[in-house]
């Protein structure tokens, strides 16, 4: 089922097989580009001539993670089964195809391939195989159509990729939307463990313009006067503002408050529930385009 279109130069023309119709890139229109290299988000996109493209994306996270998106030009008009192979390379004579997955494609929806599959595509574009999609198209009265994804090209931005993907971030942003830091009694000095995650909150935002607000409420304990703790409260508020500021994030992005020591969630009559009161609580909002949600949503 192995075929070429390099001799139709950058014409595109999908080619029927024995009543298979073939996409895929020819050997001059096989193009892998990096699209997003971020610390949140690494994305690595092909062009699939006369169809649509492809993607490979992995997310910033506490788990390995790994999709391939095929977006087509035209929705899917229908839920059905699709069938992943990998086809040998024309340097490989006698090669057999060999199954990579089976996946469902969903109405009105990108085709999803996650998790291991995933892995195995780019496994098999960097041994120079095209992994390739069966199905039937709606669009051309059931016929069954090849979408082929080509391994011309393919190794060069791959590492790249690679080195994307060990610059993301360990955590998301669910990790970190709400978060409460703890203070060392009788100052604006945070506990070791709220400094490390003052950081992480701070790489986060750096990272993720979405990210169009942080709140940042401090509160002191019941122990001494109340308009000492009042500004006790709102120094150590300032002193966050001042070390996301200090780290390259926008000041309006930050809005803080000191409540002094109004709103205690533990007892002020033992250290314990003290040092539990001495806190700075970081909530973030994002804006996230409405689309953007309805999709990710329904597509895993």
């Amino acid at each position: 089922m192995k075929y070429w279109i390099g001799i139709l130069g950058s014409l595109f023309i999908p080619i029927s097989q024995a009543g298979v119709l073939e996409y895929g890139a020819s050997l001059d229109q096989s193009v892998w580009k990096m699209t997003t290299d971020t610390p949140l988000e690494c994305r690595l996109e092909h062009i699939i001539p006369g169809w649509g493209k492809g993607a490979f994306v992995s997310h910033a996270g506490k788990n390995t993670n790994m999709d391939f998106e095929l977006k087509p030009l035209r929705p899917q008009a229908r839920i059905q089964t699709v069938t992943v192979r990998s086809m040998p390379p024309s340097w490989r004579p006698g090669v057999a195809e060999s199954g990579i997955s089976k996946v469902r494609f969903y109405k009105q929806f990108d085709g999803l391939v996650n998790g291991q599959a995933a892995w195995t595509m780019l496994d098999e574009l960097e041994g120079g195989y095209t992994p390739s999609f069966l199905f039937r198209d709606w669009y051309h009265q059931n016929q069954p159509i090849t979408v082929s994804v080509s391994a011309v090209g393919f190794r060069s931005t791959y590492q790249n990729f690679l080195g994307c993907m060990q610059s993301l971030l360990p955590y998301t942003f669910e990790d970190i939307a709400f978060t409460i830091l703890n203070y060392e009694k009788n100052s604006d000095e945070l506990t070791p463990y709220s400094k490390r995650r003052l950081a992480m909150i701070s790489d986060y935002l750096k990272a993720d313009p979405q990210i169009d607000l942080a709140l940042v409420d401090a509160y002191t304990d019941s122990m001494g006067s109340k308009w000492p703790n009042q500004q006790l409260s709102e120094k150590r508020a300032n002193s966050v503002k001042k070390f996301f500021t200090g780290l390259g994030v926008d000041e309006k992005r930050v809005k803080i408050e000191g409540h002094g020591e109004k709103q205690h969630v533990a007892t002020n009559e033992t250290e314990r529930g003290r040092e539990v009161n001495r806190r700075v609580v970081i909530s973030m909002q994002r804006w996230t385009p409405p689309e953007f949600n309805v999709e990710k949503t329904a597509s895993r």
